[in-house]
């Protein structure tokens, strides 16, 4: 039996491990970098960014053991036909989705900003799929490529933990895919959201799923022959 320490405990790889897959959520430039729409906002990028060494050392291993990877991009077409009212005016910002920002356009799939950033750029055989909401199974389709593949096992990181990650996991749960959430490789830009989210995640035996370290999860992998 293949764990790997986790809380509330120990999560169980299964045996064939092409059924495990990490899911990258919305590494974006824009959301990340200085200079990009998150700190237009007057968010501190660096909390986000932070993760960014955490996520490489796991899409490493990932890459080494030649197991499946999915990366997500919050996006929507440029004519903006994808994106509900209700989302496009949201908010008191001066920026809207669909706005020229810092990086481009905000949110509008091909813009600079829109992009993953270069520290986490997929190659070939990774799976990168764009998405209108803030779930990655919303209007996308991650579902079936995961049961094309056989996967039942997720290993979860990105941003932010509140919003498109926890979003997300609990979109996975409901379909009963066996998640993870990676303590440090994810993050949001209030520290204490992501504190909170963890513990919802966790709490009541895993209602949601576990959450682990990075080195937890590499530390099991490498010691799967």
């Amino acid at each position: 039996m293949n764990l790997i320490p986790a809380q509330p405990y120990d999560y169980e790889l299964p045996s064939d491990l092409q059924k495990v897959a990490l899911l990258i959520i919305d590494m974006q430039r824009d959301f990340l970098e200085p200079g990009g729409f998150g700190e237009a906002l007057g968010n501190d990028v660096s909390y986000l960014s932070a993760i960014i060494p955490t996520t490489k050392r796991l899409l490493k291993i990932f890459r080494e053991l030649q197991l499946p990877i999915f990366y997500t991009i919050e996006g929507h077409q440029p004519n903006l036909s994808d994106c509900p009212p209700s989302k496009l005016h949201r908010g008191n910002s001066t920026l809207k989705i669909g706005d020229a920002g810092p990086m481009g356009r905000i949110l509008v799939l091909g813009e600079p900003g829109n992009a993953i950033i270069p520290e986490l750029q997929p190659i070939a055989n990774e799976t990168v799929i764009s998405k209108p909401g803030k779930g990655a199974f919303y209007q996308t389709q991650l579902e079936s490529h995961l049961n094309k593949q056989g996967i039942t096992h997720l290993i979860i990181t990105g941003v932010t933990t509140e919003v498109c990650v926890q979003t997300t996991m609990r979109e996975a749960n409901d379909r009963g895919f066996e998640c993870l959430l990676v303590e440090d490789a994810t993050a949001s830009y209030f520290p204490q959201f992501r504190q909170s989210t963890l513990e919802m995640i966790r709490a009541q035996g895993g209602i949601v799923g576990w959450t682990a370290t990075t080195a937890n999860v590499i530390q099991a992998l490498d010691g799967i022959e």
